[in-house]
């Protein structure tokens, strides 16, 4: 597995994290699309939480795989977030959405983001967070 630059995890906790992803996606619910992704968030202590997205038939109440594997990992007192793999059967890995994007950047600004297509597992991708979000909305005081 490429890796592309010095802050990246070891190849060893890739592949967990990887692997840990993909069988997350097993777990997806998603009854409408078929589109299955798992998610993996690995925290600096090691620890890694994951999540599967979750469909319903009114479309905005639908969850991305990973949102909940954030969530599961926030309300558990999991934190310090160092990378995240998002797995699914599509060509080149499936990227996260905007909103996944936004939650990422507040929750694990630090992190490097792992794609990759559910079918080639050794072929990933890399992003840091702040790559796929330049100019996060991070700084809201209310009034």
């Amino acid at each position: 597995m490429a890796v592309k630059n010095d802050a990246a995890i070891s190849a060893s906790a890739l592949s967990r994290l990887i692997h840990a992803a993909d069988r997350a996606r097993e777990g997806a619910v998603a009854p409408y699309s078929r589109f299955k992704v798992g998610a993996a968030l690995l925290t600096r202590k090691g620890e890694i939480v994951t999540g599967a997205n979750v469909e319903s038939a009114s479309y905005g109440l639908t969850c991305c795989a990973e949102r909940i594997a954030l969530f599961n990992a926030l309300t558990s007192a999991r934190k310090d977030f160092v990378a995240v793999a998002v797995i699914a059967r599509i060509a080149g890995g499936p990227m996260p959405c905007g909103a996944c994007r936004q939650l990422l950047a507040e929750y694990a600004s630090d992190a490097n983001v792992y794609v990759a297509d559910s079918r080639k597992l050794k072929v990933v991708k890399q992003f840091s967070v702040r790559e796929l979000l330049p100019g996060a909305f991070l700084d809201f005081r209310p009034a």
